[in-house]
């Protein structure tokens, strides 16, 4: 795998592991992390080894505590939207085939609370602390976090957090929906990387199917949420996975899936 300046990407059997590598920052966001954030995954997408993505911070403090403030001086309204609508690094994340699980190990602010919200499953340190801390400089997110943070925990507690720019630790976040478990800060790795290991067994064809249908149901009525479901389901029924699925259930051993 190609080596990158602000990120660390590393393979550990069938699970990628991508650090966010600016711990002198908290590992904040800057243009060329988010560049270098959608390439590496667009070289995971390639990679038929890989089965799941771990995204993580450097360091023991920060996952991502936001994005890099010192970029947004001087920057007029049209260079900044030129900024937010070049190729997201939330979106791309968010439109990754594969399970992405964020592995949470502190400070979730801001762009990194928004990089978090846009993967598959988020698990977090008893250390963590969330929040949208835009407000406090006088903007409001803009990487998904009025949207997402509203369709993962509803909209009276995104409007309260958004408002406030507080944070919250992570058993609230547990909670209200944020997170999907809390961990000891000395498992946190070890349990992330077991929960991927676990999903990484799985078929890869299936995997994909589950993560749009999920997705369809989260954004659609629920009428073409379950046309689509039925779609793939369907062609879930194409692939050699299935057939190896059906034949180790009914001879009772596990199942050894190819991706095909």
């Amino acid at each position: 795998m190609a080596p990158y300046e602000t990120l660390l990407l590393e393979r550990r059997d069938r699970v990628a592991l991508l650090t966010i590598n600016r711990p002198d920052k908290l590992n904040a966001l800057n243009i060329r992390t988010r560049q270098e954030g959608a390439q590496a995954l667009d070289e995971l997408r390639e990679d038929e080894g890989v089965r799941v993505v771990v995204i993580t911070g450097a360091g023991d403090k920060s996952f991502v505590a936001g994005a890099d403030i010192a970029e947004f001086e001087g920057r007029t309204a049209l260079t900044q939207r030129d900024v937010m609508t070049a190729r997201s690094l939330f979106t791309a994340v968010d439109a990754f085939p594969k399970p992405v699980i964020a592995m949470i190990n502190g400070f979730c602010l801001g762009g990194g609370c928004e990089l978090a919200m846009s993967c598959d499953l988020r698990i977090a340190s008893e250390k963590a602390r969330f929040g949208q801390p835009e407000i406090n400089l006088g903007i409001i997110p803009g990487g998904g976090g009025t949207q997402r943070l509203t369709h993962l925990v509803g909209e009276t507690k995104a409007m309260e957090l958004i408002l406030t720019g507080g944070m919250i630790d992570a058993q609230t976040a547990e909670r209200i929906g944020l997170v999907n478990r809390v961990v000891p800060h000395e498992q946190l790795s070890d349990e992330t990387l077991k929960l991927a290991a676990e999903i990484a067994e799985k078929s890869p064809v299936a995997l994909r199917m589950a993560k749009e249908a999920v997705k369809t149901a989260a954004r659609a009525t629920l009428d073409e949420g379950l046309r689509r479901e039925i779609d793939l389901f369907a062609l879930c029924f194409s692939s050699q996975d299935k057939d190896e699925g059906v034949r180790a259930f009914l001879e009772k051993r596990e199942a050894e899936f190819k991706g095909r």
